[in-house]
C-alpha cells in the first residue's frame, strides 16, 4: 500500500481508504432516504480486518450515516479485532444532520455534533473533520462563525485537521478561503471526474490553497464494475439512496455495457481488473491524496485494496477517457 500526504499537513493517509458510508443501513433524514441497504456486522468486521490486514489506514464516516450508526459501529468493530482506533485515522463530517438546529452549521450545533461524535467513535479527537456540504445559507451567513468554531474545535485538540466536502465548484470557491480546509471531499470516478480532471477550476483552487483531495464513489458505487444486468436492474428498498436513481435503471446500465466492454478487452475482465482500473484513474491525478470506496464485506474489501498493487499508465487514462467520454 502507498501513502500520500493530507494537504500540507505531515498526516499521511492509504491511497486506498475505506469509505464508511454503507455501515449505517437504510436510513432517512428529513423524510428523504441517505442510507445503504442494511449490513451485517460481522460481515463489516471481516471487511474492515481486511482493509488493516492490507495497510489501509485511513477511514471516512460521517454524523448522518445512520444517524450515528456507522461511527459506533466502526468504533465497536475496532474493538472487537483488537486494534486502537487511535492507531488509524479517523475523519468524520457535520452537516446533514440537523437536529433541532434551524441549520446544521449553527456554532452550538457544531459543537453538539463534535462532542457525540466523539462519544461514538470512542475518541478524544476527530483526525480530519468536514463540513459535509458547502450550504452555509442564504449569502453563506454561516460560515463565519461556522469556520470560527471548527478552528476552536482545533485549537481545542478535539480536531486534527479541517476537511470541505461540496458538490459543487462555486460551493468550495465560496468556503475553503475561509475554512481553510487540509482536504477537500467529493466525488469522483471515470464517468465524472470534473473536479480532478487536469486542468479543472478546483485542481488550480486546491493548488492555490494547499488543499488535497479524497474522492468517494471512485467505482460510481459499482456502475463501472459491469456487476448489473440491465435485463434484471437491480431493486432497492426504500431508505436506499440509490431507490429510483436513473443511473442503475435498465437503459443507463445497457449503454455503459459495449463501454466496460472496451476497458475489459484491454486491463482484463474480472471485477477485480475493472475496480483496479477505475481505482487507480482517480489516483492519477496528483492532487488526489486517496479514494475511499465503500464496501460491505470481505469480498468487497479484497476487491478494493487489491487496487493498490496496481498501476495505470498516462496513455491508459487517456484511453478510459475517451472510452467512456469520447
Amino acid at each position: 500500500m502507498k501513502y500520500r500526504a493530507l494537504g500540507n499537513s505531515e498526516v499521511q493517509v492509504s491511497e486506498i481508504s475505506f469509505g464508511c458510508w454503507t455501515m449505517g443501513g437504510l436510513n432517512w433524514v428529513d423524510g428523504s432516504p441517505n442510507g445503504w441497504a442494511n449490513v451485517d456486522e460481522d460481515d463489516i468486521l471481516a471487511g474492515i480486518k481486511t482493509a488493516i490486514d492490507a495497510g489501509v489506514n485511513h477511514f471516512d464516516n460521517a454524523d448522518v450515516y445512520g444517524n450515528g450508526r456507522a461511527e459506533r459501529l466502526l468504533a465497536k468493530v475496532f474493538d472487537r479485532i483488537g486494534v486502537r482506533s487511535e492507531d488509524y485515522i479517523v475523519a468524520t463530517k457535520l452537516g446533514h444532520f440537523k437536529g433541532t438546529a434551524g441549520h446544521a452549521y449553527e456554532p452550538a450545533h457544531i459543537r453538539h455534533q463534535c462532542e457525540q461524535s466523539l462519544i461514538n467513535l470512542k475518541r478524544d479527537y476527530i483526525d480530519l473533520y468536514y463540513f459535509h456540504h458547502g450550504d452555509f445559507g442564504k449569502d453563506a451567513v454561516y460560515l463565519d462563525d461556522a469556520a470560527a468554531t471548527m478552528d476552536a474545535l482545533v485549537a481545542e485538540g478535539k480536531v486534527r485537521l479541517k476537511g470541505q466536502s461540496a458538490y459543487s465548484y462555486n460551493d468550495f470557491a465560496r468556503a475553503v478561503p475561509v475554512v481553510r480546509p487540509t482536504a477537500l471531499q467529493s466525488w469522483a470516478h471515470a464517468l465524472d471526474d470534473q473536479f480532478v480532471k487536469p486542468g479543472s477550476p478546483l485542481v488550480e483552487l486546491m493548488d492555490k490553497h494547499g488543499c488535497t483531495f479524497v474522492a468517494f464513489s471512485p467505482l460510481a458505487q459499482g456502475r463501472l464494475l459491469d456487476k448489473f444486468d440491465p435485463a434484471n436492474p437491480p431493486q432497492f428498498e426504500p431508505g436506499d439512496h440509490r431507490f429510483g436513481n436513473n443511473g442503475f435503471g435498465k437503459d443507463a446500465i445497457e449503454a455503459l455495457q459495449p463501454k466496460l466492454a472496451r476497458l475489459k478487452a484491454r486491463f482484463g475482465d474480472s471485477v477485480e481488473d475493472l475496480a483496479a482500473v477505475a481505482l487507480q484513474y482517480v489516483l492519477a491525478t496528483p492532487q488526489v491524496a486517496c479514494v475511499i470506496p465503500g464496501f460491505r464485506n470481505e469480498r468487497q474489501a479484497r476487491c478494493n485494496v487489491q487496487g493498490a498493487d496496481r498501476s495505470i499508465t498516462a496513455e491508459d487514462v487517456a484511453f478510459v477517457r475517451e472510452v467512456l467520454h469520447g
